[in-house]
């Protein structure tokens, strides 16, 4: 599944699209059926977690385009006019832009099973993002920025806030940390030795976050993503899709089950119900006190 690092080199690959044009704007759903962002300038793109943004500017004002990959999206960069690499059934949005230089060919983006498709007026951006946590590989993570302490030390607060929910579920929570995903929340649960139903208020939150935080940039520009220092298919992560196969550092079997949803102890409207991998002897279960097991 696409985590923050996926998405933020996306960001890197588009950021060429810089000060080219729109040429042609196909939006295939149903919200944006009558959009169309032809003639405006690609001002910027950036990632915030999992979110991709392009900000299209026009002498009336600039647009968000807003695009998030879910499970299975993915965008493709084509020479205009060429054969598309993926089933054209699955676009959802395709974006012609002007080529790099005058006379350059021109470029089609198509976004492929995206699971979400955004345009709305970028003075609207501050409001639509409000809920997102800190980003590790954001500007703003070592510095004050949209939060008036550092991103780091905001998403340490609020961890730390989160006491009896499970560790598991709070690194999902966009709202704490924004850009983890099952990957990142198995290794770094391994890595801290805590079982991932283990609860925050039984845990270091800055020794967590500034974890987490560090595998995400640690791999932010590799092709293959590497916690356990051997690229090798398998051999690359400690737990996550290592069901029943030995623990590297002990030997016992890595176990694997849900946590979120029906067994959640968080919020109930918040549904992380997703896999969870840890292995029995190196991960103890650490709960609060009086916590239901």
């Amino acid at each position: 599944m696409p985590e923050g690092d996926s998405v933020y080199q996306l960001a890197r690959r588009l950021e060429p699209l810089t000060g080219r044009t729109v040429t042609g704007w196909d939006a295939r759903t149903p919200a944006l059926a009558t959009t169309d962002a032809t003639g405006a300038v690609v001002r910027r793109v950036w990632p915030w977690g999992k979110h991709l943004f392009w900000e299209l500017a026009t002498p009336e004002g600039s647009d968000i385009l807003h695009t998030h990959l879910k499970m299975e999206g993915h965008w493709r960069i084509h020479p205009a006019g060429t054969r598309w690499s993926e089933p054209a059934h699955t676009a959802r949005i395709v974006v012609r832009v002007s080529g790099a230089t005058d006379g350059a060919p021109e470029v089609e983006l198509v976004g492929h099973s995206l699971g979400l498709v955004e345009l709305w007026p970028a003075a609207q951006y501050p409001a639509r993002t409000a809920h997102l946590g800190p980003d590790p590989l954001g500007p703003d993570w070592d510095s004050p920025g949209r939060w008036p302490r550092p991103g780091r030390d905001e998403a340490v607060a609020r961890l730390a806030a989160l006491r009896a929910t499970t560790i598991g579920e709070a690194l999902l929570d966009q709202r704490v940390l924004a850009g983890l995903g099952t990957i990142y929340r198995a290794e770094t649960c391994f890595l801290s030795g805590i079982h991932p139903a283990s609860d925050v208020g039984r845990l270091d939150p800055e020794q967590v976050v500034d974890l987490a935080a560090r595998l995400l940039q640690f791999n932010h520009d590799r092709p293959v993503r590497v916690f356990t220092g051997n690229e090798r298919r398998g051999a690359n992560t400690w737990v996550h899709g290592r069901t029943h196969r030995p623990c590297h550092r002990c030997g016992a079997a890595i176990r694997q089950a849900e946590l979120g949803g029906a067994h959640s102890v968080a919020d109930p409207k918040v549904d992380q119900q997703r896999a969870i991998w840890w292995c029995p002897n190196c991960q103890p279960l650490l709960r609060e006190p009086g916590t239901a097991n």
